[in-house]
C-alpha cells in the first residue's frame, strides 16, 4: 500500500506539473498572437507579377551626378535591365555599361507619394548583391522635408551593406544633431555570413518614442527619442521607402570596384508595412 500511495502521489504531482507547463505554453501563444494583432498590414508589394515594378507603388530617382557620395552609377527609369519583377522577386540590378555620363547603371526605387508613413513596422525580405564596390540599401527619407534639407529632416537606414565587408550589415539614423558629416551619426552593425546567398528580413519598428532595427528576429540597434528638438528627433513626420544598389561612392567604393562581379542584383521577396 505504501508503494501504491507513493506512486499515486508521484502521478498526481506529474499531472499537476504537466498542467502547469501547458498553461504557461498556452499563455505564451496567446500573448504572441495578441502582439501580432497589434499590427495591421497597410501597404505591401508581394511582387506576384511580371515586368516593371508596380507604378502605383514605386517611382524612380534618376541621374548620374554622384548622389552626394561620389557614386559611379546612373540610375535609370523603367528599364528592365535595372529593375524588373519575375518569379515572385523584384531584382534591382547594377550593370557595368556605358550609359550617358556613367560607366554603370542601376535603379533607385522609391515609394514617395505612393506609400508614406509616420510610425509603423517596415519589413523587407531581401538577398543582397555580392562584390567589392557594391552598396545596396533599404532606407527611408522624409516625404515633406518639414524641418529643412538633409540631414535636418532625417534619414533612416534600415539596412546598408558594402561589398568589401561581405559579412556586415549596418543600421543607422541621421539627423541635424547626429550625422556622418560631423561624425555623430547613431547606428550599429551586425554580422551575417550569408547575406548574398540567403534571404533575410530587414525590419524597422518605429513609434513616437524610439526606433528599433532588426535582422530577422534579432534587434541590434535602438534609437531613442530624447524629447528635445527636431535636431535630435525629426521622426514625427511622414517618411517613404527607398530600395537601391549603388556602385562605388565614398563608402561603397572605399576599397575600389571589382568590375568582374557585374551584373549583380539585390533581390526582394516582399515589402510589407504595418501600422
Amino acid at each position: 500500500m505504501v508503494i501504491f500511495i507513493n506512486s499515486k502521489l508521484e502521478t498526481v504531482k506529474r499531472n499537476i506539473l504537466l498542467a502547469t507547463l501547458l498553461m504557461a505554453c498556452c499563455c505564451q501563444v496567446v500573448t504572441a498572437q495578441t502582439d501580432d494583432r497589434k499590427w495591421q498590414l497597410v501597404w505591401s508589394d508581394e511582387f506576384d507579377y511580371t515586368g516593371l515594378p508596380d507604378s502605383t507603388k514605386w517611382g524612380y530617382d534618376t541621374g548620374g551626378h554622384g548622389w552626394g557620395n561620389n557614386e559611379k552609377q546612373f540610375y535609370t527609369v523603367k528599364r528592365l535591365q535595372n529593375a524588373s519583377v519575375k518569379n515572385g522577386l523584384l531584382s534591382i540590378t547594377a550593370v557595368k555599361e556605358k550609359y550617358k555620363n556613367a560607366g554603370y547603371t542601376s535603379a533607385r526605387l522609391l515609394s514617395k507619394n505612393k506609400g508614406d508613413w509616420k510610425y509603423g513596422r517596415i519589413e523587407v525580405r531581401a538577398q543582397l548583391p555580392k562584390g567589392r564596390g557594391l552598396w545596396p540599401a533599404i532606407w527611408m527619407l522624409p516625404t515633406d522635408w518639414k524641418y529643412g534639407d538633409w540631414p535636418i529632416s532625417g534619414e533612416i537606414d534600415i539596412m546598408e551593406h558594402v561589398g568589401y565587408l561581405p559579412d556586415s550589415l549596418f543600421g543607422t539614423v541621421h539627423t541635424g544633431a547626429y550625422n556622418h558629416r560631423i561624425g555623430t551619426q547613431k547606428g550599429n552593425n551586425i554580422f551575417r555570413n550569408d547575406v548574398s546567398s540567403a534571404f533575410h528580413n530587414y525590419v524597422l519598428v518605429w513609434d513616437e518614442n524610439k526606433m528599433e532595427i532588426y535582422v530577422d528576429d534579432e534587434k541590434y540597434f535602438t534609437f531613442n527619442n530624447e524629447k528635445k528638438t527636431e535636431k535630435e528627433w525629426p521622426f514625427d513626420q511622414r517618411f517613404h521607402l527607398l530600395l537601391n544598389v549603388a556602385v562605388g561612392g565614398d563608402w561603397g567604393g572605399k576599397k575600389g570596384i571589382d568590375d568582374a562581379v557585374f551584373p549583380q542584383s539585390m533581390q526582394v521577396d516582399y515589402v510589407r508595412v504595418y501600422q
